[in-house]
């Protein structure tokens, strides 16, 4: 893509108009003879559109050859065919183009109308209008130059560091069970993932993480997704079997999250084998670089990491079958090796001398028999025991029984409680008895009275009242009230 001067040069038109005047100038001065002149020579043969417009895409080609070109699209047209049309601009020119067979020219993504895209194109003309074009080969958006760079800066960083060899890569499992899958929940890899599986390996269980993967932030959460599921049972997920890591296809813009140097490491210290299925099957990344299975898209994900259960199921029937024909051609070849010795060596006593060995055969078939009748019967009463502790530890007989239990619990209680109450009745029965025996209503009964001081207390004693003294005289049909006029003391 180096400048050629002179070649552009003579590319130009009015260049070509100049030498065309030069080399006539030439010619007219070493001959002596004016070539513009009608009368003194016949006129110049012309050429047909079609051979001036081929020398000047010729010269056009070879002159300016491959070129980065910088413009807005416009005008984009896709057509049945697989080839786009489009129209490159600025804000002083524009230029049509033409990408043939676009689906397989990196960067096709890129163009959309309004889009500020970068090109890498060949300078040509279109014959058939007379019309400069531009066949481009690959595009990306513009800016994308700075990204490149970084893409490969870390490439190179990355693989001295040894992350993309062959040997650290780890093979998949045959039979994996659970897949962790981290991608978006809303996008259309996860649904082609989903269906893959469920038509594939129905037994499979998917643990999705969803995180998103475009825009800022994206790559932390998704080296965080790949570090949780990596250690999935201390975060409460199953454990899986492997990882896929991915997206649907877009522009390396909306791709580049998958090329940031914490996703590149998250996958590297990963301990369970990661598939990695970032875009379409042209798109390529770093993380594609460092997982142990690079997948073109994410179905193409789902089909590697797991076997095709209908595939399984045929091959289980062929080898069932050919284990069948193996064996009945070696039950045919026995017996027409038994039959071949009956009518040999062994025609006379033959049937004697195998007389034995089929009693021993028979006797090892019916011990054969035994054995395994005895082992299914064992194998039906371990499994009825299961079913009984199974239904025995049924959350409706378990509660079953705690109500029973506390409804136990709950006639033990009355009954104790009953029995506390009676006995506590009987006594309350005793004291009240024996408080009528020996408490002051039977005194009251035999005649006596109590009298009370001032103070409320019994009087036990004469010396203990005073003159004046307020006292209260209870009897058994009542209480007086009397006050001391005179305390006096006599012993008799």
């Amino acid at each position: 893509m180096g400048s050629r001067p002179a070649q552009q040069d003579i590319a130009d038109p009015e260049n070509l108009f100049d030498l065309r005047l030069e080399f006539s100038g030439r010619t007219g001065h070493g001959s002596g003879v004016d070539l513009f002149s009608q009368r003194q020579a016949p006129a110049p043969q012309a050429l047909s559109v079609t051979q001036l417009l081929r020398r000047v895409k010729n010269l056009l080609e070879s002159a300016v050859g491959e070129v980065w070109v910088e413009g807005e699209v416009s005008n984009l047209k896709k057509q049945g065919s697989g080839h786009w049309y489009f129209s490159l601009k600025d804000e002083g020119a524009q230029i049509q183009c033409a990408m043939f067979g676009a689906g397989k020219r990196p960067g096709a993504a890129a163009l959309a109308d309004g889009a500020q895209v970068r090109v890498m194109a060949e300078a040509s003309v279109y014959e058939a209008r007379g019309q400069l074009q531009l066949i481009v080969l690959k595009a990306e958006r513009a800016g994308q130059g700075d990204l490149a760079a970084r893409f490969e800066a870390l490439k190179r960083k990355l693989q001295a560091e040894g992350l993309f060899e062959v040997a650290r890569k780890r093979a998949l499992p045959g039979f994996p069970q659970v897949i962790g899958i981290v991608t978006s929940d809303t996008g259309a890899a996860i649904r082609d993932i989903l269906n893959v599986l469920q038509r594939r390996a129905p037994w499979v269980q998917p643990v999705l993480l969803p995180v998103r993967v475009q825009g800022r932030g994206a790559e932390l959460e998704i080296a965080r997704a790949i570090d949780k599921l990596g250690r999935a049972e201390a975060f409460g997920y199953p454990r899986c079997d492997l990882l896929i890591v991915g997206r649907g296809g877009g522009s390396l813009e909306d791709l580049w999250c998958f090329n940031e140097e914490i996703v590149a490491r998250a996958i590297a210290a990963c301990p369970l084998p990661v598939i990695s299925a970032v875009g379409h099957e042209i798109d390529f990344t770093i993380a594609d670089f460092v997982a142990d299975l690079r997948a073109p898209t994410p179905s193409a994900a789902a089909e590697l990491a797991v076997p095709d259960g209908a595939e399984l199921l045929v091959k289980l029937v062929q080898t069932r079958r050919r284990l069948a024909r193996l064996a009945a051609e070696r039950l045919a070849q026995s017996q027409t090796a038994i039959d071949g010795m009956k009518r040999g060596v062994l025609q006379r006593g033959g049937e004697k001398l195998l007389r034995e060995p089929m009693l021993r055969l028979d006797t090892l078939r019916a011990r054969l028999v035994q054995g395994l009748r005895g082992e299914m019967g064992t194998a039906a009463v371990r499994l009825k025991q299961l079913r009984l502790r199974h239904a025995a530890q049924h959350p409706a007989r378990v509660l079953e029984r705690r109500l029973e239990h506390l409804a136990s619990q709950r006639q033990r209680l009355e009954r104790l409680l009953q029995a506390a109450l009676q006995r506590q009745g009987e006594r309350l029965v005793r004291l009240r008895g024996l408080l009528r025996t020996l408490g002051p209503e039977s005194a009251f009964q035999r005649g006596f009275s109590i009298t009370l001081g001032p103070d409320g207390r019994i009087v036990r004693a004469a010396a203990a009242l005073h003159p004046g003294d307020l006292l209260q005289t209870k009897f058994a049909d009542g209480v007086t009230r009397s006050r001391v006029q005179e305390a006096t003391t006599e012993i008799s």
